[in-house]
This record gives structure tokens, C-alpha cells and sequence, in this order.
């Protein structure tokens, strides 16, 4: 095995193991043939403890490609499938800083959509109740400040989601006018520049979850780090 892209483990036992995944980097193998982060891992996990096989390493959760974070993956099946339960029941809690284009008249609220899922162009889009294969999608959100300048008007917040949905927070923001900086796929302001951005504004900033063996409740965090919020530091945005 060689190594590729060094990712920072904040915290490993022989269950689980918890990063920070870069954004940029796909969390599973895709069609570019990029190194992903799951494999990236078992090459880390393989050099540092010195062991003779591939090691175990489920996935129990994503994160879009342009969004980097926190992360948790289970080392075993049983420690995954406690997970699982956990995402289903609701009970694995996920927490996020974005940076959202145009300005959000409240400062606290929840947002209740129903999306849908387009496998072939893989997007998903708010969807009547009631639609066929429409999964209902639920986030809260708090303002924490608000910038303006001649280029633009930003929204930083806070986003705790409630459900788990394909691309939920990107397809909840820019349905309602306030897409995520830097998102190509779905806020219309970055639709039209030539520009790829291999980041957006949307970081995984917090999870916690009960430990699939202990029963500890465990909580991790990050900060967010990127050219979007790196914006929030500008005079001139």
C-alpha cells in the first residue's frame, strides 16, 4: 500500500475512528479515480498500527465531495451497525457552518421539504408531499452574522440537521434563494462561472453519537477552513 494524502485522525480505538475529511476529496471510490478517503484511511491504518491485512473500515455516513468535516467510521460490523441504527433512529447528531449567498430574513428557524432524488444526473429537488420515492428532509438553522459588499451579500449560519437526505442542505438553501458559496451543482449566482470549485461553503463542523460498544456519548468537533470562510475574515468581500 502507498500512501497519498496524510488525513488528520483526531480519534481511533479498535471501534471507531473519527477525521477530518479534506474537502475535495470523495469519501468512496468514484468515476474520476481520485484517491477517496476511505481507502486513504486504510493506507494510514495499515503504515501506523503495522498490521498484515487490510484493515475493517465501514462507512455509516457521508459527505458530499466539495464538503469537508468531521467524520466517523466503524471498524467492525457490529460496531457499524449500531451506527446505522443510531442515523435511522435519529439519534447521531450532525452539525454544520455554511456560508450562504443573499441574506436569510430570520434569524432562527426550521426548514420541512420533501426531496427527491435524480439518480441519473445525481441531484435531488424539493418535491410535493406525497410524490413518489419524496423523503421528507428537516434542518434547523441560526444566523450568526450577516456581510455586504459591491460583489455580493453573505449569510453565516449554523445548520443542525434533523434527517439525512442526498445533498439535503445544498438542495434546502437554494431552493429558498440562499444557495451554499462556491456550489456549481445548485446555487444559480456559481452555476454560470467557468470556475471549478473543489470546496464549497458548508463545513461539518460537529457530530455525536453513543459509542457502538462503551454506550459513551461521544462529541467532535472541527472548524471550518476554506476560501469561503476565510471570506468571512475580508473587509472587502
Amino acid at each position: 500500500m502507498r500512501r497519498k494524502r496524510k488525513i488528520n485522525i483526531v480519534y481511533k480505538d479498535k471501534d471507531i475512528l473519527v477525521c477530518e475529511k479534506p474537502a475535495g476529496m470523495p469519501v468512496s471510490s468514484d468515476k474520476t479515480g481520485d484517491m477517496d478517503l476511505c481507502h486513504q484511511l486504510k493506507n494510514q491504518l495499515f503504515f501506523d498500527e503495522n498490521i498484515k491485512e487490510e484493515p475493517e473500515l465501514y462507512m455509516v455516513h457521508r459527505l458530499d465531495r466539495p464538503v469537508g468535516g468531521v467524520m466517523v467510521f466503524a471498524r467492525s460490523r457490529a460496531a457499524a451497525a449500531e451506527l446505522d441504527r443510531q442515523v435511522r433512529d435519529r439519534e447521531f447528531e450532525k452539525d454544520y457552518q455554511a456560508v450562504l449567498t443573499g441574506w436569510i430574513p430570520q434569524d432562527q428557524g426550521t426548514w420541512r421539504d420533501f426531496l427527491k432524488k435524480d439518480p441519473v444526473r445525481n441531484v435531488s429537488y424539493v418535491a410535493d408531499e406525497g410524490t413518489e420515492g419524496a423523503k421528507e428532509a428537516v434542518l434547523d438553522y441560526e444566523v450568526i452574522d450577516m456581510m455586504e459588499s459591491s460583489k455580493m451579500k453573505l449569510t453565516y449560519c449554523l445548520i443542525h440537521l434533523r434527517t439525512g437526505r442526498h445533498h439535503q442542505i445544498r438542495v434546502q438553501t437554494s431552493s429558498r434563494g440562499f444557495g451554499i458559496w462556491g456550489d456549481t451543482k445548485y446555487n444559480p449566482l456559481f452555476q454560470k462561472t467557468r470556475k471549478t470549485y473543489r470546496e464549497i461553503g458548508l463545513y461539518a463542523a460537529r457530530i455525536a453519537f453513543v459509542h457502538p460498544v462503551s454506550g459513551e456519548k461521544m462529541e467532535f468537533r472541527s472548524e471550518p477552513s476554506g476560501q469561503a470562510f476565510e471570506l468571512l475574515e475580508m473587509e472587502d468581500i
